[in-house]
């Protein structure tokens, strides 16, 4: 039975998120049980995409990601893929009515970092949007069930929140980006250099993008914003460790949230989600 395969898929794209991500599996989870699948599928099919560009040293990366992109785009048109990661993600694409743009974006910045290793503005722009914003918007077409009216108001929103997790992302992982990798994402920037001054311009930058996704995330239909209000203060929290942290050990070590403390920011969430005090 072609359900039963599609059922398998669909637990692939599962596992993957919760074996890469315990955040994001705990914000999965207290979204509505009918909203997971779809963002397990769109969750793990980022995470390979990423994986090529970030983790296959040794292999020809570039022709892993154009073999990728071939395969997205058969599995889109045949409405199925033995690949179960892509099968899941397109059966969420065909459901939830993701357009091609979304992806071909995102795809064009995984295949950026095959090829670019320094950004000026424009460049940095251009990947913001790729490889954060338009994840957050394939998730907002879930949310919002593909209504047209709904994604479009809330669109501007769900990209600030994408952007900000990206940036926070960029300086957690600043160390091995730009020590294993090479890698320098922040516009005009030599991480060599790496000072208090530009990493308060960073923060910055990135405080007014969670002051804007916040406001989407309260206008969230109910059925998800516990679930992306839990993905928010995670990494606002993340973020407030960061902004303590000094430029030097940054570029030294990894910040990170123990799990312990994921849990005391879910209890909170929640008990701030249920008194509709976000």
């Amino acid at each position: 039975m072609k359900q039963l395969f599609d059922n398998v898929s669909a637990m692939c794209s599962k596992l993957t998120t919760k074996k890469y991500s315990t955040s994001f599996s705990l914000g999965i989870h207290f979204l509505n049980k009918k909203l997971h699948d779809p963002i397990y599928a769109i969750y793990g099919y980022v995470r390979f995409a990423d994986e090529i560009v970030d983790s296959f040293h040794g292999y020809d990366k570039k022709a892993l990601m154009e073999q990728f992109r071939k395969d997205t785009v058969t599995a889109l048109e045949a409405k199925i893929s033995l690949n179960p990661i892509l099968n899941s993600f397109q059966h969420a694409v065909h459901k939830y009515n993701i357009e091609w743009e979304l992806i071909d974006t995102f795809l064009k910045s995984m295949e950026m970092d095959l090829e670019q290793s320094v950004h000026d503005e424009q460049s940095y722009k251009e990947y913001i949007v790729g490889s954060a914003e338009v994840v957050g918007l394939m998730c907002l077409r879930v949310f919002v069930h593909g209504n047209t009216e709904a994604y479009e108001k809330q669109k501007p929103y769900a990209m600030s929140l994408g952007a900000a997790f990206q940036k926070v992302n960029f300086l957690r992982d600043a160390k091995e980006d730009f020590n294993a990798l090479g890698r320098t994402y922040f516009p005009d920037v030599s991480m060599k250099d790496f000072n208090v001054h530009i990493k308060k311009n960073i923060e910055s930058d990135i405080e007014k993008d969670f002051q804007h996704a916040l406001i989407g995330i309260k206008q969230l239909p109910a059925e998800a914003r516990m679930g992306v209000y839990l993905a928010y203060i995670y990494y606002r929290n993340l973020f407030y460790k960061i902004k303590s942290t000094p430029p030097e050990r940054i570029m030294k070590e990894r910040v990170r949230i123990p799990n312990v403390n994921k849990f005391g920011l879910l209890f909170q969430s929640y008990l701030r989600h249920q008194f509709n005090v976000l």
